[in-house]
């Protein structure tokens, strides 16, 4: 089809959007494009200069801030530094705090950036003082003169002092934030910011911990100062016309603010730190908020970071910085800046620049459309006459003559030619797009049948580990009975895999047979028992059983490893596939779980060998259950049999020593009787026969005696009879019982016991019984001019108490400690031999301890002395 466009009726023809429009929307484009280029180029050139203001100007105040701080903290560093010198020249004691307090006065006056100045020791006391005015000092005092209770004084100019009325009982200094934090940090140091006892405020010390030229801590000096001082330095500096400055700690708690916003709120009349993000300063709360959301943890915050966000529709610049240094303080600097502040005139720039925009707009639509018509005239009619062309199907090959202007001559000559290639390249494409639309058709059944095969496997990992949960909260498993157990695993494996046949076989005592203790069939749900295979039968089946945890056959003609088999056992049942697993109990292979497959073989899949390895493991445990439930039956029935004999035991020696007590206690008297001459004279042997006579029939009595009470105790007759009982006279009248032993062997006796200890809850006969025994042995094994010593010393959270009995005599080897609490046995050396006794006091020592709750433990050195510590609890009355 031939069309010949002309300048006639060409408009007859248009179809859509004129070109002239178009042209006239590009030449607009343009133009709007260059004008707002230039307008961006300005207001972004003005931003950037905004924000390198901003950035210099948050830089130069988080420096102020930053100097300010390190000034503050360095003069409270030299004031403290100078004290430390002080008591190294010698001109203060920590051991004397009574000659600080017109010091710490002087030292308010010079320094008037410390509110407070304090001096504590390692010995409970404490003296601080704080400035009221001018004129009038507060002295808060805490020593032994007052029962270590903290006292408030009122100084005047002259000195006097005035007692105020409140009192903080029981006060120890040591537990003090800024006492802890200068011990703990063993430098100068600040404290955490906390809140003092007497009002309500917040305050930070600095402490510098005192050691004398040992390195031995003495006590620490600190000086303290209110946080609203650090609130006061911020509101000297000057952020634009309404920026802040304020500083938090890494846990978001403000600690000061360039507002006149304090730090903490009031709650029931106590202090209570206030988050920055719930502070009543809206730009704070902002800024936190928007910080907590840009750092999850405040810790990430390790260097510089300028930020900015919208608040209220305005942006705001910030700036963090990390205060950080060997002073303990871990603080966060937060510079907000509102960037109205630099806006004002670039606004009013802006203005005017789109202003000069609309009107060059407005001229460059006009000119365009006037330009656009002139151009487009001859290509409108070009373009109407290519509209047929957009039918490739068509089977006609249209033709496009142009005449008139030479470059839509040209135009058409090579749309012509496009054409021709546009068709042969569309005939091309149909054919190729009918070779790929098989292609993926093809595919896409290959991926279909892949992704079912996925989904069973799937499916039936599922099912696996359903029944692995089952198995695993089994009774009958986790009780260890077989039968039932047995029973329960083989119907759940055969039903997981589908399979015919699962049995269970174990060695017999002598490993020269498996014998099947549990068989599983599917199809008739029937369990049997009973099949033996004997070693000599089939040595290379077993041999692979003991040597390989898993034997999966897909076809069982052809695998050597079971062809011994293959006769008797698999074909006249049609088992052609297989699966063996190795039953593991102790390091050896106890036994297999056996899976048969009937009629069709079977490729045995990772997953279902996997699967077996856990059921062999669960038929494992359930022998292990098994074998543990039968030794501690065994051990049962032994510890009832023991229990049995040491009740005869305990029997037959109360029974026999009251039996010898009785004319023990007789030949005593007798023997007295003839010692004091009571049936006539005895000559000097016979008296020395007689003294050896009763001092043997005394030990034998105190043998029996203490044999009778240790057997009451085992037999739990002894019943306490516990009260309230002082320590100290517990201690002393222990003591007083072995003086006499002591005074004949010139032992220095003494207790070291601290002040005040409430009163414990015992049986008072029975415990100073152990002390005396502790004692006794302590005095029999010191030497001539020893000591022995009694140490009483509470645990930290006062629920135990614990009495030591300490000497200076012969000690022993540690190997031989264990030895001590064992009945009738002597630990023996060549140097005590001469002082032996029963063997049964620390043996009545321990069980009189345990039945009170209490442990008894030995320490001891060869030729250095011994310690026996009693653990007794603590009920306090």
């Amino acid at each position: 089809m031939n069309k010949n466009t002309g300048q006639n009726g060409v408009f007859s023809l248009f179809r859509g959007v004129p070109l002239h429009r178009i042209l006239v929307a590009l030449f607009l484009l343009q133009i709007l494009l260059a004008v707002g280029l230039t307008g961006y180029l300005s207001i972004h050139n003005g931003q950037k200069a905004v924000n390198e203001a901003a950035s210099e100007l948050r830089y130069e105040v988080a420096n102020r801030v930053e100097e300010n701080l390190q000034t503050y903290f360095s003069t409270l560093r030299e004031e403290l530094h100078g004290n430390q010198n002080i008591i190294d020249i010698g001109l203060l004691k920590m051991e004397n705090l009574a000659t600080w307090e017109s010091y710490l006065i002087k030292q308010l006056e010079i320094f008037p950036d410390a509110i407070a100045l304090t001096a504590s020791n390692e010995q409970q006391e404490h003296l601080a003082v704080e400035k009221l005015n001018d004129r009038q000092f507060l002295l808060r005092k805490s020593d032994k003169s007052t029962g270590y209770d903290l006292y408030t004084y009122k100084i005047d100019s002259l000195g006097q002092r005035t007692q105020l009325p409140e009192a903080i009982k029981n006060y120890d200094v040591r537990s003090r934030p800024d006492y802890q934090a200068a011990v703990t940090a063993k430098k100068f140091t600040f404290s955490q910011i906390f809140t003092p006892l007497t009002e309500p405020t917040l305050l930070i010390s600095a402490s510098q911990p005192i050691y004398n030229f040992q390195g031995q801590l003495l006590g620490v000096n600190s000086a303290l100062t209110h946080i609203s001082q650090i609130g006061d330095l911020l509101q000297n500096i000057k952020v634009g016309k309404s920026g802040q400055v304020f500083i938090i700690e890494r846990s978001g708690l403000l600690v000061a603010s360039s507002t006149t916003e304090k730090p903490f709120r009031l709650q029931n009349g106590k202090p209570i730190r206030l988050p920055a993000s719930q502070s009543r300063n809206s730009l704070t709360q902002a800024s936190a908020k928007y910080l907590t959301t840009k750092f999850s943890n405040f810790d990430q915050i390790q260097s510089l970071q300028q930020l900015d966000f919208s608040f209220e529709g305005k942006r705001q610049f910030l700036e963090i910085r990390p205060l950080e240094d060997e002073l303990n303080v871990n603080w966060l600097i937060v510079v907000a800046v509102p960037e109205a502040d630099f806006m004002g005139q670039i606004d009013r720039n802006t203005q005017t620049i789109i202003f000069l925009c609309l009107g060059a707009l407005g001229l460059a639509t006009f000119l365009g459309i006037i330009t656009a018509r002139w151009i487009t005239q001859p290509i409108l009619y070009f373009s109407t006459a290519t509209k047929d062309l957009a039918d490739f199907t068509n089977c006609k090959e249209s033709v496009v003559v142009v005449q008139g202007i030479k470059e839509l001559e040209v135009l058409g000559a090579s749309f012509n030619e496009m054409m021709q290639q546009l068709r042969k390249t569309f005939t091309a494409q149909i054919t190729k797009n009918e070779e790929l639309e098989l292609q993926v058709k093809q595919q896409t059944q290959e991926l279909q049948q892949e992704i079912q095969v996925r989904i069973n496997s799937e499916q039936k990992l599922e099912k696996h580990h359903q029944v692995l949960a089952e198995l695993a909260n089994n009774r009958a498993i986790s009780e260890g009975k077989l039968e039932t157990a047995f029973k329960v695993i083989t119907e759940k494996a055969a039903d997981a895999l589908e399979i015919e046949r699962v049995s269970v076989w174990l060695f017999n005592d002598d490993r020269t047979k498996l014998q099947c203790i549990s068989l599983y069939e599917r199809s008739s749900q029937r369990h049997s028992a009973g099949l033996e295979r004997n070693l000599a039968d089939y040595p290379i089946y077993f041999k692979s059983l003991t040597s390989a945890r898993i034997i999966a056959v897909t076809d069982t003609r052809t695998d050597l490893r079971i062809q011994e088999l293959w006769d008797e056992q698999l074909e006249p049942k049609n088992i052609v596939s297989l699966i063996n697993t190795s039953i593991w109990v102790g390091g050896k292979v106890v036994g297999t779980v056996l899976y048969e497959q009937i009629d069709i073989p079977r490729i045995w899949e990772l997953s279902e060998q996997n699967f077996v390895s856990s059921i062999a493991e669960f038929v494992t445990l359930t022998l292990e259950v098994c074998d543990r439930k039968q030794a501690e039956s065994a051990l049962r029935e032994a510890k009832e049999t023991a229990e049995i004999a040491n009740r005869a035991k305990s029997t037959f020696l109360g029974n026999i020593s009251y039996q010898v007590r009785t004319p023990l206690i007789s030949i005593l008297g007798i023997t007295e009787a003839l010692r004091n001459q009571v049936y006539g004279p005895v000559n000097e042997e016979q008296s020395q026969s007689l003294n050896t006579l009763e001092s043997n029939g005394k030990n034998l009595l105190e043998l029996i005696n203490q044999i009778l009470e240790l057997t009451d105790i085992q037999s739990s007759k002894i019943e306490l009879q516990l009260a309230p009982t002082s320590i100290q006279g517990l201690c002393d009248s222990s003591l007083s019982f072995v003086k006499h032993l002591a005074f004949q062997k010139k032992i220095h006796l003494s207790v070291q016991i601290p002040e005040e200890l409430e009163p414990i809850q015992i049986d008072e006969s029975r415990i100073r019984q152990v002390f005396i025994n502790l004692l006794t042995n302590a005095i029999k094994f010191t030497k001539e001019g020893g000591k022995v010593w009694i140490e009483v010393q509470p645990n930290s959270t006062n629920e135990y108490i614990f009495f030591s009995v300490v000497d200076t005599g012969i000690g022993m080897l540690s190997d031989d400690l264990f030895q001590l609490f064992q009945p009738f046995v002597q630990v023996e050396n060549s140097s005590n031999r001469d002082a032996r006794g029963t063997g049964l006091g620390l043996v009545m020592v321990q069980k009189i301890v345990e039945l009170h709750g209490g442990t008894v433990h030995a320490e001891s050195q060869l030729g250095k002395g011994s310690r026996f510590t009693v653990k007794l609890p603590w009920k306090k009355v």
